[in-house]
């Protein structure tokens, strides 16, 4: 007999290092003569599309299209530390410090075409649409290649390093007080599941996930990231599996440690909820991990809510609902 369910899961997740441990992100930025900038960081994209995000975050500082930008990441020759491609933090961590160098460079740039504009101020120059013009007089302005040429025969060097920190302090060992994270990402999913009664076999039929972003600095890979999060956590839930005999590992290949094939994948509907960060890169917030967690609670639930028994030992394994099942009786 096969038996429908749904479950609900809810997690909160610390960006970050968390606990007080040091958490730094150092970029470096230099704009050419031709108005193309290059970024350097150690930031590794994995896959997850951080050298995209970052790229963007870079552009939109300097007001510049995206392929005026290029970025060097984790390359140990020149690209300066920017921590550990871990903890939902590169968006936050390392996007913060780029954002940073880039107005230490730009500064710089501002600085020179003040001068050759007549304004007394960096605050009355914008740079838009491929030019560094006197806010409320565009018709006052200087294409931004034309600047960074002259500024840069003129003997200034268009660059900018900067470091970024992540907020956190050590819990209280004695009264569990502090505050360990900084910013926290929340995230819901919900999970229809069928379950065999019979075997024991869960297919995952649909999965909503809802996850707080920040601000989506590119909602496509937001989307990507948030539908990889509910594969790893159905693999979590259901299949994957660490076998341990006197020490060693007997399933070390994937013929014997399952993870989810595209056949596994259930209907996924996702939800991407925009809450301003103000501490973020234009109010972004990381959605790596945060992703993956409310998957294994969801799909728990749902079995339970399918045939009533409740399985806390990952993976649920049909030997281990079947074991449930007969319990119950």
């Amino acid at each position: 007999m096969k038996k429908r369910g749904i479950g609900i899961g809810c997690t909160f997740y610390g960006t970050g290092y968390g606990n007080g441990f040091p958490d730094i992100s150092t970029a470096f930025v230099e704009i050419h003569d031709d108005g193309s900038v290059l970024i350097l960081t150690g930031a590794v994209d994995c896959g997850q599309g951080s050298t995209t995000v970052l790229t963007q975050i870079a552009a939109e500082e300097l007001g510049i299209p995206t392929d005026m930008v290029t970025i060097t990441c984790a390359d140990t020759g020149c690209t300066p530390d920017s921590g550990t491609t871990a903890a939902t933090r590169q968006t936050y961590t390392t996007g913060n410090a780029i954002r940073l160098a880039c107005q230490k460079a730009k500064k710089t740039l501002l600085e020179w075409a003040a001068k050759e504009l007549g304004t007394n101020t960096i605050e009355g120059l914008v740079i838009a649409e491929g030019k560094i013009m006197v806010k409320g007089h565009p018709q006052k302005s200087i294409t931004f290649k034309e600047a960074c040429a002259k500024a840069r025969f003129a003997g200034n060097r268009l660059i900018g390093e900067a470091s970024f920190t992540t907020h956190a302090t050590q819990v209280n060992m004695e009264d569990g007080q502090g505050a360990p994270y900084w910013p926290y990402a929340f995230g819901t999913q919900i999970a229809e599941v069928e379950v065999d009664t019979e075997t024991g076999k869960v297919e995952v039929l649909r999965i909503v996930a809802a996850q707080d972003v920040g601000k989506a600095i590119n909602p496509q890979s937001v989307e990507g990231q948030i539908e990889g999060g509910v594969a790893q956590g159905l693999g979590w839930s259901l299949l994957e599996e660490v076998k341990l005999s006197s020490g060693n590992i007997t399933n070390p290949a994937f013929s014997s440690y399952l993870i989810p094939t595209v056949l596994d994948m259930p209907e996924i509907e996702t939800y991407i909820i925009e809450s301003h960060e103000p501490t973020g890169p234009y109010g972004a917030k990381g959605v790596g991990e945060p992703a993956m967690l409310s998957a294994a609670p969801a799909i728990l639930n749902a079995i339970h809510d399918a045939i009533g028994v409740r399985i806390n030992d990952l993976p649920a394994t049909p030997e281990k609902i079947l074991e449930a099942l007969q319990e119950k009786k």
